[in-house]
């Protein structure tokens, strides 16, 4: 017991130093990504065809500019945002096949616009 307590003491600094290289990775490779705007307007999208990059990890900053809540939905890409008024956030996207993603505003449904990965 003794001999693993003093491992423990010993390795205690290691384990903590390889704890935060393992946590700063992932935080800049998101930096890294390329990044692309949408921005929710009341019953506006715009873009409203936002071209990406298929099969390569990127970041899909969104704003909502109005003044009442938006939810950014698709079904097709099983992922939602909720953003209070004047807020921006992000989404990361590990990788998308070629396709078109449709995607709106599920508190202003009229609200559509197309997620392109080429």
């Amino acid at each position: 017991m003794a001999t693993l307590a003093a491992a423990s003491r010993r390795l205690g600094p290691v384990y903590v130093l390889l704890a935060l290289c393992l946590l700063a990775f992932p935080a800049v490779a998101a930096e890294e990504m390329p990044f692309f705007r949408i921005v929710m307007n009341g019953s506006t999208i715009t873009p409203k065809r936002l071209d990406v990059p298929a099969n390569t990890p990127f970041k899909l900053e969104i704003t909502n500019a109005g003044t009442a809540p938006a939810e950014f939905e698709s079904l097709s890409l099983h992922k939602e945002k909720v953003l209070a008024a004047g807020t921006t956030s992000s989404l990361v996207f590990r990788r998308l096949a070629p396709g078109e993603y449709d995607f709106f505003d599920d508190f202003n449904p009229e609200a559509k616009a197309v997620l392109v990965a080429r």
